[in-house]
């Protein structure tokens, strides 16, 4: 059996590995991206001497603390595990040995079919509506992204709060980033620190910055920001995730005008009635309409962050900034679920409609159904996002 395949839907019993698999499995911590991978055997690893990580888990049971998360674009062969139709899936993954994950592991998909029979297997429990790791399990699920900002939140609200060295980015995305950060934090290194401070400095507080190492280095910007210890800490996660934020949404604006130019050029194969000829016509340029919006309620937001870190750079007013990552974290569920979709329907496109598929093209009804599951997605980033 897969190492990676969904459990069996009779028993809730899961697969395990195969060759392949347990090299994905083993380059995982490699390439993978914050917003599709939460990797717990990683942080096992790093911080599982940390006091914050033995009182206040990500899930109780402690091989399922040890687990890799993911976000999964289901295969064909892999949508009739579920009950109803959907085209991305969690999946979690209990490595046999976190130390090697070589080794591989077994996997399920959350809310498979045959879920709940494992649940109560595995947790030896009748009531898995009242076990906490389920309850995780199914707000994960329910997330259209991993990216620690959006789940923090979102387990925030449902009263959830596990320790901060379980929400971090990537090692993968840090170095994608930390030249995009280095330019957004030159300028308060400046007010901070001093002008002679700017460039290796700025770049070295970046890297400390999207990596939570809050050492004395930092405490110039904790005077610049006039913040106790505890409102630093919070403060530099909120700052953290708004750089998350602010870089992704560039980067989708590239991923979304791929995708734009793809609802005006690809051509499906095959015959169609005139319904769904109809649909197609009318159906692209509303896509198109909904994506270009939800990117600039984004970026509208985001607009919101700019405007209190220029008072502080420019104005060397820090009460705003101050404010705004003290209160910031309240708008990382809108943005990171937006940002979610939007990543979902621009790595989808390139997965299935992208330059390498096209030997492969869809059936207009095929086509049909995935433009049906965006606009679908689209219905709740359409509107403004709250200030």
């Amino acid at each position: 059996m897969n190492a990676f395949a969904p459990a069996d839907a009779k028993n809730g019993t899961i697969g395990n590995a195969t060759n392949r698999d347990v090299r994905n499995l083993a380059n995982l911590g490699e390439t993978a991206s914050t917003s599709r991978v939460l990797n717990l055997s990683q942080i096992y690893l790093n911080s599982s001497k940390e006091k914050e990580y033995q009182l206040r888990p990500f899930f109780r049971d402690s091989q399922l603390n040890k687990a890799i998360l993911v976000k999964h674009t289901l295969r064909a062969n892999e949508r009739d595990q579920f009950a109803r139709s959907r085209r991305t899936a969690t999946k979690v993954i209990l490595p046999f040995d976190p130390l090697d994950l070589k080794l591989g592991g077994r996997s399920i998909f959350v809310n498979q079919m045959g879920f709940d029979s494992f649940c109560r297997n595995y947790f030896n429990t009748d009531d898995i509506s009242g076990n906490s790791d389920v309850q995780v399990l199914r707000l994960l699920d329910s997330s259209p992204s991993l990216d620690p900002f959006l789940v923090r939140e979102h387990l925030s609200r449902n009263g959830f709060k596990p320790a901060a060295c379980y929400l971090k980015i990537s090692p993968f995305d840090v170095q994608r980033m930390i030249g995009f950060a280095n330019e957004e934090i030159e300028r308060l290194v400046a007010t901070a620190f001093g002008d002679a401070t700017v460039g290796g400095a700025s770049l070295k507080l970046a890297g400390k910055i999207l990596a939570n190492e809050l050492d004395k280095e930092l405490w110039p910007l904790k005077k610049t920001l006039r913040m106790s210890d505890e409102e630093f800490s919070d403060g530099i996660f909120s700052w953290r995730g708004f750089l998350y934020f602010k870089w992704r949404h560039l980067e989708l604006q590239e991923e979304m005008r791929r995708v734009l130019e793809g609802l005006a050029t690809y051509q499906p194969i095959g015959a169609s009635d005139e319904n769904l000829r109809e649909y197609l016509k009318e159906c692209r340029p509303r896509l198109a309409r909904s994506i270009v919006n939800a990117i600039a309620n984004v970026g509208r937001t985001l607009n919101v962050y700019d405007q209190a870190y220029h008072a502080l750079v420019e104005g060397e007013n820090p009460g705003p900034f101050r404010r705004f990552l003290l209160d910031g974290p309240g708008l990382f569920y809108e943005l990171g679920e937006n940002i979610g979709i939007l990543s979902h329907i621009g790595s989808f496109w390139g997965y299935r409609m992208g330059q390498q598929m096209m030997n492969q093209r869809l059936t207009p009804g095929e086509y049909a159904d995935i433009l049906m599951d965006f606009e679908d997605s689209l219905t709740c980033v359409s509107r403004p996002l709250s200030d």
